[in-house]
């Protein structure tokens, strides 16, 4: 073991995060993933993004509600995401602690680029910032679940749940299209982490699947 006190000597936790188009059902399986993981023994985090700090919560309102170029609205979200690692996430993975997300950084990849046509290797260049590439261990997520369902689909849900829609759920559905195809671009690209969970299933079948998912997942 090393004698150097700032090495610590706990494995370091996961991190997950949950994906999806506005509609895809993710937020309704948070909660009980974070119980889930706390009967199997673990110390668990619930965070999401934009937000997970004080600050984030901040800016979080202003993203969601007011207007702003495309390029602002990433480099704003990435710079909540940097404050996030730094304060949240990073030091409970090395508490370890499992991280359970909604959103990160495939998010800006699916709203950002594919939703509003950011540069993609803008985007590349700015996770790679952020979750500290070249560090000995970067804040990049250990399994994402990418919860899928047909934008109409979507579309029903958030109109049936009767409530004010932020900015982002307001777009068309040509703009939710591209958000959906590039969030399965993602998938496509990181297969070694991404699970793709049909969001027309019930309730109870995503969450069989997801103790499946997690029955295999050390």
């Amino acid at each position: 073991m090393s004698s150097d006190p700032s090495v610590s000597s706990t494995p370091r936790g996961k991190f997950i995060t949950l994906e999806g188009i506005d509609g895809a059902g993710k937020s309704s399986h948070v909660r009980w993933l974070g119980d889930f993981l706390r009967t199997r023994g673990h110390e668990v985090l619930l965070t999401r993004e934009p937000g997970g700090t004080p600050l984030g919560e901040k800016l979080r309102a202003s993203l969601l509600s007011e207007a702003m170029h495309p390029e602002t609205e990433a480099l704003l979200m990435f710079a909540v995401r940097r404050e996030h690692v730094a304060a949240v996430i990073a030091p409970a993975l090395a508490r370890g602690e499992w991280v359970v997300c909604d959103r990160f950084s495939d998010a800006s990849f699916a709203y950002q680029g594919g939703g509003k046509g950011v540069d993609r290797r803008r985007l590349q260049a700015l996770e790679n910032w952020v979750h500290g590439e070249g560090a000995s261990q970067p804040c990049m997520p250990d399994l994402t679940l990418l919860f899928d369902v047909p934008c109409e689909v979507a579309r029903q849900r958030i109109v049936l749940a009767g409530r004010p829609l932020d900015r982002f759920e307001q777009e068309d559905a040509q703009f939710h299209d591209r958000v959906r195809h590039a969030y399965l671009e993602q998938a496509r690209k990181h297969p070694e982490r991404f699970h793709v969970l049909n969001g027309e299933l019930s309730l109870a079948e995503v969450r069989a699947r997801l103790v499946h998912i997690f029955t295999g997942l050390a």
